[in-house]
């Protein structure tokens, strides 16, 4: 188990700004040393933070998962969109329907 702290801020033109540590937690299996080597072997660790990436094949690693989903990849959309939003920057009112 271990936990991903990402740290986001947003500085709007007039100075405004607003930031948040979005925490997360991840628990993966118990697995092999044939996994393990597979897993290395893929190549799929290299470059990530971490050494993995949840949207990839060591998703079938995870047992467990607690937090913001979209910070574990990379980047936490809804308490990005919240801290634009509080600085009035309206995000979600774009998708509104017509």
């Amino acid at each position: 188990t271990h936990d991903v702290l990402t740290g986001i801020a947003v500085l709007a033109p007039d100075g405004r700004h607003a930031s948040r540590v979005v925490e997360s937690r991840v628990t993966f299996k118990r697995f092999s040393h044939v996994e393990l080597e597979g897993y290395v072997a893929s190549g799929e660790w290299k470059g990530k933070a971490g050494g993995y990436g949840i949207q990839g094949i060591a998703a079938s690693l995870v047992t467990e998962m607690s937090g913001s989903y979209s910070s574990i990849v990379g980047l936490p959309l809804y308490e990005t969109a919240a801290l634009l939003e509080g600085l009035g920057y309206p995000v979600g009112r774009r998708w509104s329907a017509r």
